[in-house]
């Protein structure tokens, strides 16, 4: 398109640099790729503990307690594998981003994503062991995972916004995440069973995992712009650099909106010492112990759903995975209503109290109702990762989003591995016990992680008062 195909079509240069599809077509895929995989292991090893049952005289709770045994060690392992093989480039994939291309955290994570699909469905079909699917796990994290490929997104957004709106428009780019894994989950309960090959499951679900990862690929490579970072600067009001909310609220902050600003006392810089630096490493702190918490219920969960007293099947457990995703649409609404009274600080210590309510209560489901009504109490649960990323983005420069979300994704990602791991231990020495024991832990963890935040807000009301 020549330049003034593009003057005479601003819309669709506009169109161009949003990044919207590439985030739904990718979770699709995703969830797609989740619930198959899940699915296949079980049946994998449900076959494996069939078959020494037949030949043995072992209990069949015995054998139900092997089965979650096993599928618990493999995601051992492959979380270990997720986890771990971003670290070796998804900072380097960051730094290429910030100096050349921003696309490059993009394009080269969704290429080890669709290969990582794409190895799923060789599986299904030429019935190779579960463990190749290690190899899947680690061409995706070779190829910077979700790690890059999360923190290439947010960049993206964050350049594409004002800061008084970016709260508000990096929680839309997570409620098109949502939107795209509750609708994937709801399907791939339904596309597993569909045309089976020979006794084999799952085929149209990896088929549509591949195509939409395809997709999104494909997208990014060749339609997706950067965004050119909105500069707007204002002559009649200076500029707040600090965390958006210490005073008034994000309309006030606004800076499309400074007639709205008027009544507001306008702060001074927090400069480069140490007050920024010690919000950022609040910040950082915040967000690593809650991020604990989240990981240690979200691993542990779909063990939880497919053994007694819930025995979920394949249905079942793609509707609890959409579940989980619709908490992106109501703290898409909680940062829509809560961003016009509160500042950043309360918003996130509201996630953080409402995941913990809900993982304290997820420690004595018994019943199937009983588990919406606990993922129901999480509605406000995305907020606090979500608003930490923007509360940073107001304190570092733009040419440094690359580095700095890689940074904060990778350090999530490193206490991620190591929560699957210990919460997965934890889970197989008290599933018989206390089945809702990792619950109970998750809920303190929740809760913990509302101090540094609450130091985050004494500081900010002590720069208020200077």
């Amino acid at each position: 398109m020549d330049q003034a195909s593009r003057k005479s079509c601003p819309e669709t240069g506009m169109m161009r640099t949003w990044i919207e599809p590439v985030v739904a077509s990718a979770q699709v895929a995703a969830s797609f790729y989740d619930a198959g995989l899940l699915l296949v292991v079980k049946n994998y090893y449900n076959l494996s503990s069939f078959s020494n049952h037949t030949n043995t005289s072992t209990p069949r709770g015995a054998s139900e307690d092997a089965q979650q045994k096993a599928i618990s060690n493999f995601y051992i392992i492959y979380n270990l594998v997720v986890g771990l093989t971003p670290l070796l480039s998804a900072y380097g994939l960051g730094w290429l981003s910030d100096r050349y291309n921003r696309k490059i955290s993009i394009c080269v994570p969704l290429l080890g994503y669709l290969l990582s699909r794409l190895l799923l469905l060789l599986k299904i079909l030429l019935d190779w062991p579960v463990e190749v699917m290690y190899g899947a796990a680690a061409l995706a994290g070779l190829s910077g995972g979700f790690t890059a490929f999360w923190s290439g997104v947010m960049a993206l957004g964050s350049l594409s916004s004002s800061k008084g709106r970016r709260s508000v428009r990096l929680i839309i780019i997570d409620l098109i995440l949502g939107l795209a894994g509750f609708c994937g989950s709801i399907a791939s309960g339904h596309l597993f069973n569909l045309l089976r090959v020979g006794n084999r499951q799952g085929v149209v679900l990896a088929v549509s995992s591949v195509g939409c990862a395809t997709f999104a690929f494909l997208y990014s490579l060749f339609v997706l712009k950067v965004p050119e970072p909105e500069v707007k600067p204002s002559k009649a009001f200076g500029v707040v650099d600090t965390v958006s909310g210490t005073i008034g609220t994000y309309r006030t902050l606004d800076p499309d909106h400074p007639e709205k600003r008027g009544g507001v006392v306008e702060l001074p810089s927090l400069g480069k010492g140490e007050p920024r630096k010690a919000i950022i490493a609040l910040l950082f702190a915040g967000a690593i112990i809650y991020d604990l918490a989240v990981v240690g219920t979200v691993d542990v969960m779909p063990l939880f759903v497919l053994r007694e007293p819930l025995s979920w099947n394949h249905v079942q457990v793609g509707y609890g995975m959409a579940a989980g995703y619709t908490i992106f649409i109501t703290s898409f609404l909680g940062v829509l209503v809560f961003s016009r009274c509160c500042r950043d600080t309360t918003m996130i210590m509201i996630g953080m109290v409402s995941f913990g309510a809900g993982s304290l209560l997820l420690t004595f489901v018994k019943e199937t109702y009983m588990f919406y009504i606990a993922r129901a109490v999480m509605l406000f649960a995305l907020i606090p990762i979500t608003t930490i990323r923007s509360a940073l983005s107001k304190l570092i420069k733009g040419s440094s989003y690359g580095k700095v979300f890689v940074i904060l994704q990778l350090a999530l990602a490193l206490t991620g591995v190591v929560t699957s791991t210990a919460f997965n231990e934890i889970y197989q020495l008290t599933m018989d016990k206390f089945t809702g024991f990792c619950f109970a832990l998750s809920s303190f963890l929740a809760f913990l992680s509302i101090i540094p935040i609450g130091v985050v807000a004494c500081k900010q009301g002590e720069i208020a008062e200077k």
